[in-house]
């Protein structure tokens, strides 16, 4: 009765049995802890995406509908779960004191970025968007304005102009997430959104490394992953990485409690559809989250087709290869899989073309090669699944035969002339009445090729698996020293880039060259954030792991074992990021950071394991391996750990907001303003906005163009109100007053080592309301 909510003792008194409660286990309150995240997260997005394709998207019906669905998987998921976690309390307090100190710090110390210079204000100001108006694309609003004009753009950083429209850049999953925050609090409750979930990642995470690890190990990968400074950077603000982080390893803690309710026999299929589900959603999140999701296709395509090996049952009679080959369990779980990860991956790309659409075709370039790569695994996978059963019987047969030749038991006197067949009719062979059996007369008989050598024995793949995750390390260890990446700027984005890049150089004393992207030092990136210790005992533990995988052991480490080291490696071939930092680090936090610290803390395990069972462990080395994991990152991290960023811009822009009339139709007619400020000025001060188009080679706009608007804006009824950086800009139009002057810091911007301070930055605002002329 260990684990269950409530047992039944006797009572003298009625002479029957009654319950009694108890509490839950220490292991079911981290295992149900662990999950609760990822399923109310994956309800909340299921039930905003089609309000928000209705234009519904209101706290209303995502309360009743968004909450309902995200109450009915939670219960989905956890109704009858078994134990599949084995903790004590201490263990589990102190996981979920990681988290909510994790959460308290971050909050303390949030940023608040709602100006529009990098991607999680183009996330901030989105949400804006959707709770005040839960519907998408945004309008123009050129009513304000007296229609469309030549002049007039109504595009920004972060928001096409789309066939009428405008369209956010990114994936809606983030923005109907931090929606919540802004309607409990407006925008001060929507910076709140993202310490929140970095507190409900580090209990994910917790729950993975306990599942994989051993509950005793959840608290050393809860504090080693929430003071690495990406996750402190993204716990923040309102990045996609951190919700990112939570559906991925929230869909692998689902596949494993999945593999433990198969055993014990209560919704091992609900579970694996509920994990399939969460793992497609990840696509609703970032579009990119495609490549992460990979390996959860080609595994459930492996389940399938180890369900067709195991099914129909093995008739009776037949050898024990055929019989042993009909005994994967796990196999039951693949179809549940493949389903829900067809519909989480549906709502994803319906999403993006649907509502993301510019965003689907600037990633284009990337996106490509990844979908043809998803085809072929979607078809060996198919292919795979196929034909199964007939290289299953293919190889048990081989098998069998090098089996029999090498104990020579072919019915041949010795010295027989090898070339003369088997005698027939052996009883103990063919069966009664001395022929082969109907059976075996139906096997296909294997082609006699020769035998492979001992370098590709099965002996020997153990070794060259492990083998392979050292020689892969090491590559990117040594790749600085053999390859310089570089890309030369074609497209305008590629030069925006390039021109960035060169800034961020000169800013940090270096060779300019804007066409250096710095991706050979990736690996060095993860050393930078989480040091030289977890990187070891990762890359050991990932060969252990390996090693044992080829030898049919640990088949709980198969699925998390192909995604951390899938997309480890692909995400340190080609980051396609910015390569300035820590902005950069953020493409480590999904899948990189976490996988390699829960690989790291099991690598500690299972060397402290050793250590033990040759009469040298003691809790000494154990605390030695914590301080080796728990140190470096804490060293790194301190750096920026206090220096909170962009403090201030939500009192800034609510004064402003407040200078601005109610009545007004806002132009913009200085280029940076506009990129900065017209969605800000459109989404949260609530008023139509649009930036008047700069002539070549110049940032500000025309006057005739100016004072041409100014007309049509009064001859619409609506008061001109015209916005600039300086002073001078607005003079010959009216008296300039300023509306906003920010001084703040923001993020560093280092290229070739780990940040270590905040940068400052100002930002200026100047508005003036032109007098109508009598």
């Amino acid at each position: 009765m260990a684990g269950r909510y409530a047992r039944l003792i006797p009572t003298k008194r009625f002479g029957r049995l009654r319950p009694r409660r108890t509490w839950p286990s220490a292991g079911r309150v981290l295992a149900v802890g662990s999950v609760v995240p990822t399923l109310a997260l994956a309800g909340w997005l299921l039930a905003g995406l089609p309000l928000l394709l209705l234009g519904w998207f209101r706290p209303l019906p995502m309360a009743l509908l968004g909450g309902g669905t995200a109450v009915l998987l939670c219960v989905l998921g956890l109704r009858r779960l078994p134990e599949s976690v084995h903790a004590l309390g201490r263990h589990t307090a102190a996981v979920a004191g990681i988290a909510v100190g994790s959460g308290l710090f971050n909050g303390f110390l949030r940023s608040e970025q709602l100006l529009v210079r990098r991607d999680p204000a183009t996330y901030a100001q989105y949400a804006i968007w959707l709770a005040r108006h839960g519907s998408l694309p945004i309008p123009y609003g050129e009513g304000g304005f007296g229609g469309l004009d030549p002049a007039l753009r109504f595009d920004s950083a972060g928001f096409y102009d789309f066939h009428g429209a405008i369209v956010p850049q990114f994936m809606p999953g983030p923005p109907m997430l931090d929606a919540i925050g802004y309607w409990l609090g407006g925008v001060p409750g929507l910076l709140l959104v993202p310490p929140v979930l970095g507190a409900l990642a580090v209990l994910v995470v917790a729950g993975t490394a306990a599942r994989l690890a051993g509950g005793r190990w959840a608290p050393l990968a809860a504090l080693v992953f929430a003071v690495s400074m990406p996750i402190l950077y993204t716990s923040r603000t309102t990045f996609s990485e951190i919700p990112s982080l939570i559906l991925l390893f929230g869909g692998m803690t689902l596949l494993l409690d999945a593999r433990h309710r198969l055993r014990a026999g209560v919704g091992a299929r609900t579970a694996a559809a509920l994990a399939g589900l969460v793992f497609g959603l990840a696509l609703l999140v970032r579009i990119d989250g495609l490549r992460d999701v990979l390996p959860v296709l080609a595994y459930a395509g492996l389940l399938i087709a180890l369900r067709r090996i195991s099914w129909p049952p093995a008739p009776a009679g037949a050898g024990a290869d055929t019989v042993a080959a009909r005994r994967f369990a796990d196999g039951r779980l693949g179809v549940p899989l493949l389903a829900g990860l067809a519909a989480g991956g549906f709502c994803g790309f319906a999403a993006c073309y649907l509502l993301a659409r510019p965003y689907l075709e600037y990633l284009s370039g990337s996106l490509t090669p990844l979908l043809a790569i998803c085809a072929v695994v979607v078809v060996v996978t198919a292919a795979g699944a196929a034909l199964a059963p007939r290289i299953a019987v293919r190889v048990a047969a081989r098998r069998s035969r090098t089996v029999r030749d090498d104990r020579g038991d072919d019915a041949r006197p010795r010295g027989a002339d090898p070339r003369t067949p088997r005698a027939q009719g052996s009883p103990e062979r063919d069966g009664a009445g001395g022929g082969r059996s109907p059976r075996s007369s139906r096997l296909p008989r294997p082609s006699r090729l020769p035998r492979p050598s001992g370098l590709f024995r099965s002996s020997a793949l153990p070794g060259w698996a492990a083998a392979l995750v050292v020689l892969v390390m090491a590559g990117f260890a040594v790749r600085p020293w053999v390859q310089t990446v570089r890309r030369v700027a074609v497209t305008r984005e590629d030069m925006l880039t390039a021109d960035f890049i060169e800034k961020a150089q000169m800013a940090n004393r270096l060779p300019v060259d804007g066409t250096r992207l710095y991706y050979e030092d990736s690996l060095y990136w993860v050393i930078w954030y989480v040091g030289v210790p977890v990187v070891v005992f990762a890359t050991l533990a990932a060969a252990v792991l390996a090693r044992r995988l080829a030898k049919g052991r640990s088949p709980k480490w198969l699925l998390p074992l192909a995604i951390v080291g899938w997309t480890t490696v692909t995400t340190l071939w080609r980051p396609a990021i910015t390569p300035d930092h820590p902005f950069a680090a953020r493409r480590l936090v999904p899948v990189v950071i976490p996988g390699l610290i829960v690989l790291a803390v099991w690598g500690l395990r299972w060397g402290c394991d050793r250590l033990r069972r040759s009469g040298h462990g003691s809790r000494l080395a154990v605390a030695a391996g914590v301080l080796l994991l728990v140190v470096p990152p804490v060293v790194i991290s301190i750096g920026t750990a206090f220096s909170p960023v962009e403090r201030g811009e939500a009192a800034a822009l609510d004064r402003m907001c407040a200078a601005i009339p109610r009545d007004a139709s806002v132009l913009i007619v200085e280029r940076v303003t506009g990129e900065r400020f017209a969605q800000v000025v459109r989404g949260q001060c609530g008023v139509p906005t649009a930036r008047i188009k700069n002539p070549a080679g110049s940032s500000v706009a025309t006057g005739l163009d100016v004072r041409r608007l100014i007309g049509k804006v009064r001859a619409a009824g609506h008061r001109p109100v015209l916005l600039a950086a300086e002073q001078d800009q607005l003079t010959p139009y009216g008296t300039a007053t300023q509306v906003l002057r920010l001084r703040s810091s923001q993020d560093e911007r280092s290229l070739v080592g780990p940040p270590d301070a905040v940068w400052g930055f100002a930002s200026d605002v100047w508005m003036a309301v032109p007098e109508e002329s009598r």
